[in-house]
């Protein structure tokens, strides 16, 4: 519990406002770009939903056997007083995939929404005999 007797600058008004519109626990990673993943027998899904960004902010890549998905928009106006700011103008998360066909990956924006469609490769599979020593 804050002691508002004891606040910064002297301006308890301010301090008061401030605390009326913090959340009361805000995890910062799954604040944004909350993400359910699917798994079918031919592919992965994942939905991002990532509302407030255009198709152009959003950038996708794979490396190393991961998804990293980035958004980052333009901050607007310089001259904007905000007296709080939640919603994010950057981004970005990663996500494990392990061995896919990164060539077949496919994506689609849409109502705030990132569906990320990523197959996944199948080694051939042999079968043989394995020596026990």
């Amino acid at each position: 519990m804050k002691n508002y007797l004891v606040h910064r600058n002297n301006d308890l008004i301010d301090e008061a406002f401030d605390s009326f519109f913090r959340p009361f626990y805000v995890d910062s990673e799954s604040s944004y770009m909350k993400t359910d993943i699917k798994e079918t027998d031919k592919d992965y899904v994942l939905d991002v939903e990532m509302p407030g960004f255009d198709k152009k902010d959003i950038s996708l890549k794979f490396e190393s056997g991961y998804i990293t998905i980035s958004a980052k928009k333009e901050q607007g106006a310089e001259n904007s007083r905000y007296i709080r700011r939640e919603r994010a103008v950057s981004c970005s998360r990663s996500y494990y995939m392990g061995d896919v066909d990164e060539a077949q990956i496919k994506a689609k924006y849409e109502n705030g929404v990132l569906v990320v469609t990523v197959p996944k490769d199948k080694p051939e599979q042999t079968k043989h005999a394995i020596a026990i020593e």
